[in-house]
């Protein structure tokens, strides 16, 4: 019997929820104490697991997240690419990066040192865990845990760049391996925002002026093999609050960007990178670059899978942010009004992860 909250009488998820934080097992640990059924609170309701067992393809083309060959970029071949990701920000939001210059050692090295982090045992792993604000660093399990209505099964670095940053609390196994893709994702990260300031017919340094290159969050997300992967996710359905993201992933799968009713898979390209958009560049934009839906799926593998983002964000948290002033006319007007980043901040932070899409309390 189901309680007015809709969940059963006698199941008490608040104790579930701090037992498992207290734990500081994380989700690999439960995957290590060999559980075959994964605990209640990470179950999530059925409609939001639609097809999440098979990959999906859209009608054609079957593969629609680009790949754009960045070889050039200061030949050229320059309005082609600007025009490509141009074309790519307007209607998927999503795109993949090659010949971007991040050597593949770096690439391979970031991977490995993320896994050897996250297989140490327990114990090690513990000293790091907690869920303190502040901090340069954290090792957690779910980030928005005590908010959101379902956990999903993955653990998770932290490392927060700006303003400033304590690199001593980086776990020392993986340390010199993110401050290294750290620098190589910031560079592509500068040469992306001019391409994209381009794209909207604005002087290239204009993304960076509002300091849209200064603030960044860096996660490195562990998916362990999941006993029931049909009935929770990696990652719920989401779009990322910030400007841009850089993200790497393994050769495992599992990312999913919505694409009109469907789901598609974003292959996984030796070498490449995967680009989104984030919500304040499609309100900074006014509309014309588009933040998209995109989710994990639970790892049914036995082999984890990795991936490491790198969320870039202005970091004048009392400057206002809105539609640009140069893309709006009597013809084009503002859609939102401008916030502080603060005011931004303090919505994403109190909203859980699958509820995230931040324009409509700014819509005007």
């Amino acid at each position: 019997m189901k309680n007015g909250s809709g969940e059963e009488e006698g199941y008490d998820r608040a104790k579930e929820v701090n037992q498992f934080d207290d734990s500081k097992l994380g989700v690999k640990g439960l995957v290590d104490s060999g559980i075959t059924s994964i605990p209640r609170f990470f179950i999530h309701p059925p409609d939001s697991l639609t097809a999440t067992t098979t990959a999906i393809a859209a009608p054609p083309p079957a593969n629609p997240i680009p790949i754009i060959d960045l070889s050039g970029f200061d030949s050229d071949r320059r309005s082609i690419i600007i025009d490509q990701i141009r074309d790519a920000s307007r209607s998927l939001g999503f795109f993949q990066v090659t010949n971007h210059g991040i050597p593949s050692e770096v690439l391979d090295r970031t991977i490995t040192a993320i896994k050897a982090f996250n297989e140490q045992p327990t114990e090690i792993k513990a000293l790091h865990y907690n869920r303190e604000i502040g901090r340069s660093a954290l090792f957690s399990s779910n980030f928005d845990l005590y908010r959101s209505k379902a956990a999903t099964w993955r653990d998770t670095i932290t490392v927060t760049w700006a303003p400033n940053i304590d690199t001593g609390e980086i776990p020392e196994i993986c340390r010199s391996e993110i401050v290294e893709w750290d620098r190589e994702a910031q560079r592509l990260g500068e040469t992306l925002m001019e391409i994209l300031s381009e794209g909207l017919g604005l002087e290239g340094g204009r993304l960076k002026a509002l300091s849209c290159t200064e603030g960044k969050t860096m996660v490195a997300h562990y998916y362990p093999f999941c006993p029931q992967p049909d009935l929770t996710l990696g990652i719920a359905s989401h779009t990322d609050p910030g400007v841009l993201t850089v993200l790497l992933q393994d050769q495992i799968g599992g990312l999913q960007v919505k694409h009109g009713e469907h789901w598609v898979d974003v292959q996984p390209i030796p070498g490449a990178i995967v680009i989104n958009i984030g919500e304040l560049l499609q309100i900074i934009s006014n509309d014309v670059y588009k933040s998209v839906e995109h989710r994990v799926l639970a790892n049914h593998l036995h082999q984890p899978r990795i991936s490491i983002g790198v969320f870039f964000n202005p970091n004048k948290r009392e400057n206002f942010y809105g539609p640009l002033p140069e893309l709006v006319s009597p013809d084009e007007p503002a859609l939102y009004r401008s916030f502080t980043l603060s005011e931004y901040a303090t919505k994403y932070l109190t909203t859980e992860l699958g509820s995230k899409s931040l324009m409509k309390y700014f819509q005007l």
